[in-house]
């Protein structure tokens, strides 16, 4: 079985990330492979730092690993929060924080659509690969649920008429942008490995 890092130590990125893989791979965190850093995401883009932390690791390892950076992009925000998701209310902000700061920009705005992406970069024998995933939805107005994270409880996807927050790990990992952009990559992997 093929073992390659994560290069996160986020819980429950790697909690959906092992659903949608399932046993094909062995899936570990920065903290599970002992690696003890904080990679900064300084860049512009969420391609450029699922680049940069994919690289920083395998730099470290020499090991295949892969990396994501997603974001919450809301159309009557020009695209914010975006890139600045996880940092939308400041650098110490946390999850509630952004929650609030969204709620509070988009007080009085008809046209609430919006979108997750995810980026992800694999760094397959030295070589990367990048693929991309995106979830089509609405922000409510008002935080609903307690399951899932970050703007979970105020992304209602497509076809639905509850939050990720309402439905759930199982029906958000069905749907959800990270799924898209795992598949392509589990594809991908599946691909070379049968080869």
């Amino acid at each position: 079985m093929r073992k390659i890092i994560f290069a996160s130590n986020n819980k429950h990125k790697a909690e959906e990330i092992r659903a949608v893989l399932g046993a094909q791979f062995d899936i570990i965190t920065l903290k599970e492979a002992g690696i003890e850093i904080d990679i900064p995401e300084p860049h512009e883009t969420l391609a450029e730092n699922a680049r940069e932390k994919s690289m920083v690791i395998h730099r470290l390892t020499g090991m295949d690993c892969f990396s994501e950076d997603t974001g919450l992009e809301v159309d009557a925000l020009n695209g914010a929060p975006g890139v600045r998701s996880a940092r939308y209310a400041g650098e110490q902000a946390t999850a509630d924080d952004n929650l609030k700061k969204l709620l509070v920009e988009m007080k009085g705005i008809e046209k609430r659509s919006a979108r997750f992406r995810t980026v992800i970069s694999l760094i397959l024998n030295g070589q990367e690969h990048m693929f991309e995933g995106d979830c089509e939805g609405n922000i409510t107005d008002n935080a609903s649920g307690t399951a899932g994270f970050g703007y979970d409880p105020v992304f209602m996807p497509e076809q639905y008429d509850k939050t990720f927050a309402e439905l759930g790990i199982e029906v958000k990992s069905a749907v959800s942008h990270r799924k898209k952009a795992i598949e392509k990559m589990t594809a991908f992997l599946g691909a070379r490995e049968n080869k």
